[in-house]
């Protein structure tokens, strides 16, 4: 992105997916540094159930960092990271074995 206003505003409404083809949510905003005039971070709704059932309350959103993001186009990609809230328990088990 070379940050015009066009762009940004083209980011509203995707499909938001992780590098392992799991549906995350869809971009509700974004979040700027105006100073520095870039994208910060997107404003998801529409979660995925399985992926957020225990962390976030129905109806509410995540904001996920920027960096996070790996492409972007007809869907954005994400890091894998987040498919780590799903069993936040096993990711336990695995650093103490």
């Amino acid at each position: 992105m070379d940050g015009t206003p066009e762009e940004i505003t083209t980011l509203v409404g995707r499909e938001v997916y992780s590098n392992n083809g799991v549906f995350v949510g869809e971009v509700e905003d974004v979040r700027l540094n105006l100073d520095h005039e870039t994208v910060t971070g997107l404003a998801l709704t529409a979660l995925n159930n399985e992926l957020f059932r225990n962390q976030i309350e129905p109806g509410k959103g995540v904001l996920i960092p920027y960096r996070w993001v790996r492409a972007v186009g007809d869907v954005i990609l994400i890091n894998d990271v987040i498919e780590r809230l799903k069993n936040p328990e096993e990711d336990e088990e695995s650093l103490l074995a």
